[in-house]
């Protein structure tokens, strides 16, 4: 606890977008093949920095098959909540779940944020017992508590039930059991974001363990079995309110970005393939008259290929599915980052109109096909995935590894970690910055960044912006 705010709290996305830039990244490094243990990769983001672009420290974990994948802060902007909030907490943790192993990792990165440390171990025995969860996925930081959202139930395979959310103790890291007091029909899981203010959450659907831990399992893909609802709830009473089905050839709802002013009642979800015709699309949803609804905005094509240059999976189709794995959106609601994994893309839409995504930037490296290299000459394996933007919007960081088996599936040449950075232009555009690569340890691959003090993907405010 602190005798004042956290500074990096801030009330509003504006107020945020005028804070100090970014000088360190925290990026999370999985081991494939399980051969040592995940770990977590601090970058120095500071270009004023001789070490710019370059790894400063690594902390590995103690354990090896985490399969590290998605993280984020004990604390954020949500502590100052009018109503439940912690204002007196520290950003100051990293919480880091295990999707494979269900073993949560607490990192604490003070005094010296540069060499963060290893603060506590919770097994996944505890997760079991508590929460009937397996399978950890998403951590948001909310007023009262950490929220974590699972894509396994209980049993060895993860289907002995439902995934759901479950809460931990931002201060002791306890865990303290399931969220959900009326579930309705959700059962399946992937991310979850919220308006606090207003008072409802947002969740979508990937898949249960059997349909992605081993890879994708083309049947069940071409059989329309993944994911492709979008979930509602009323927050503070945690109970279901509504579902919305996408279309069953939407296969792979994932990630949900709110808008982060929240006065607005509207957000995005990102869709990876439709099995009709193999695009990605974007979904804008909004709540009007007291009920949600949702429209698709935004399509993405496939690229035709030559079968001999595509992986087995997708040979057959004689195209690269853009595969839609990841979306962002800057703190002003102006620009969302779309990652196309599969056509080695990453796209900037302006959706001031939110009903009305226009394509303002485009980079191309990587790709099933494409396979671009960096401006800097170097192989660029993968394309792009998990996306984070500065708070100030100015800059945009991605790595290129989705989740082990299906980098094996996509991308069987490997996936070597890559982190790569572009810089946004006042009116949009992109430019990958050639100066920027980290040198990553050996057999490892990267996934999710976090930013030093928040991130556009992290933060969830309270007040409306002035």
């Amino acid at each position: 606890m602190t005798i004042r705010p956290d500074p990096t709290f801030h009330a509003t996305p504006r107020l945020a977008m005028q804070a100090e830039p970014e000088k360190l990244a925290y990026t999370l490094l999985l081991s494939p093949d399980f051969s040592q243990p995940d770990a977590l990769a601090v970058v120095d983001l500071d270009p004023q920095s001789q070490g710019f672009g370059q790894v400063v420290s690594t902390l590995a974990m103690p354990k090896a098959r985490d399969e590290f994948h998605h993280f984020g802060w004990n604390a954020c902007s949500s502590s100052l909540s009018p109503l439940t909030g912690h204002a007196f907490l520290e950003r100051r943790y990293l919480i880091i779940p295990g999707l494979r192993s269900s073993r949560i990792y607490i990192v604490d990165t003070k005094p010296d944020p540069r060499h963060p440390k290893l603060h506590k171990v919770i097994e996944p025995e505890e997760v079991f017992r508590k929460t009937g969860y397996s399978r950890p996925h998403t951590i948001h930081c909310g007023p009262e508590g950490i929220y974590v959202s699972t894509l396994g139930g209980a049993g060895p395979d993860g289907t002995d039930g439902p995934p759901g959310i479950f809460i931990m103790d931002c201060q002791t890291f306890d865990v303290i059991g399931r969220w959900e007091i009326e579930r309705g029909p959700q059962d399946k899981h992937y991310d979850f974001w919220w308006n606090l203010p207003r008072d409802y959450m947002v969740s979508s659907e990937w898949a249960l363990p059997p349909q992605f831990e081993n890879g994708i399992v083309p049947e069940q893909l071409l059989a329309n079995k993944y994911g492709h609802r979008l979930h509602f709830w009323d927050l503070r009473a945690r109970k279901h309110v509504q579902v919305i089905d996408l279309g069953e050839n939407h296969q792979m709802a994932l990630e949900v970005r709110p808008a982060h002013d929240p006065v607005k009642q509207y957000g995005f979800v990102g869709v990876v393939v439709d099995t009709t015709n193999l695009e990605g699309s974007i979904w804008t949803w909004w709540r009007e008259g007291g009920q949600f609804h949702c429209r698709k905005t935004a399509t993405i094509p496939p690229e035709p290929a030559d079968p001999a240059d595509l992986p087995p999976l997708l040979q057959g189709f004689g195209a690269v599915p853009p595969l839609i794995t990841d979306i962002d959106l800057s703190l002003d609601d102006r620009f969302l980052y779309v990652s196309c994994w599969g056509t080695g893309e990453m796209r900037q839409y302006d959706v001031s109109d939110p009903m009305a995504p226009k394509l303002a930037g485009s980079v191309h490296i990587g790709g099933i096909a494409r396979r671009t290299a960096h401006p800097n000459g170097k192989p660029y394996a993968g394309g792009p995935q998990m996306v984070e933007i500065s708070r100030d919007g100015k800059r945009v960081y991605w790595t290129n590894s989705l989740y082990s088996t299906w980098d094996d599936q996509f991308y069987p040449a490997g996936v070597p970690s890559a982190m790569v950075k572009a810089d946004v232009g006042p009116q949009g555009g992109l430019t990958l910055d050639k100066d920027f690569w980290p040198d990553f340890p050996s057999g490892f691959r990267a996934h999710q960044i976090r930013l030093e003090g928040g991130d556009c993907s992290t933060e969830s405010f309270c007040y409306p912006s002035v």
